[in-house]
């Protein structure tokens, strides 16, 4: 049995936490540097380019790792590459489409990569055990999950599972993402703006 933790020492505690600014800070707080995070949303609004985006801010911290394992080096991913400028990040945003054992190898490399963003969840073909494996076994990294969706609801029972789990839940609608939970950034309601043209002519019909 472990030893029960004080208020004194939970709140002495110190956290490795993202300290970006603009509108990531106002949109999702500083969370931790690790974990799980889950982002979702309908296909043609933007998901694929917040993730390209997020690569980027996450690569001032350290190194990202964005396992492709839906398009892979497609040419459509060769083009959001470009779109998003991704190459000005140099080495500290890579390029793989590994499932989970393969990517369990790279982890254990020394220094391998601290941010993971997979896109997405349904081409893993992982279970739930493998996912807590994952953060069990690399508990100072960071995975981001993307998810398809069915309906409203992430696809697949275990997907769900997983974003209930998730340290920050992120929603993307009319190329705007949204954070839905844990952590909240002072303006977290308006949405970080993915693509200003897009968003402003989604929003302005559905307004």
């Amino acid at each position: 049995m472990r030893k029960a933790i004080s208020s004194t020492d939970l709140l002495a505690k110190k956290y490795d936490l993202i300290e970006w600014e603009g509108g990531w800070y106002d949109n999702f707080s500083e969370p931790e540097a690790s974990g799980s995070w889950f982002i979702s949303g309908h296909s043609g609004n933007g998901k694929t380019s917040f993730m390209l985006e997020l690569a980027k801010a996450l690569s001032k911290f350290d190194r990202v790792l964005f396992n492709s394992l839906e398009e892979g080096t497609s040419r459509t991913m060769q083009q959001a590459w470009k779109r998003h400028n991704v190459s000005d990040c140099g080495r500290s945003i890579q390029l793989i489409k590994e499932k989970y054992e393969d990517l369990k190898i790279r982890l254990n490399k020394r220094k391998s990569p601290r941010f993971i963003i997979t896109d997405s969840w349904q081409y893993t073909g992982m279970t739930f055990e493998q996912y807590l494996d994952l953060k069990e076994t690399f508990p100072d990294k960071l995975f981001i999950w993307n998810s398809q969706m069915d309906g409203n609801k992430p696809l697949g029972k275990t997907a769900i599972r997983i974003q209930y789990d998730a340290d920050l839940k992120i929603w993307v609608e009319g190329f705007k993402a949204f954070s839905k939970g844990r952590y909240l950034g002072k303006y977290y309601a308006d949405g970080l703006t993915i693509w200003e043209e897009g968003a402003q002519k989604y929003w302005s019909q559905t307004g």
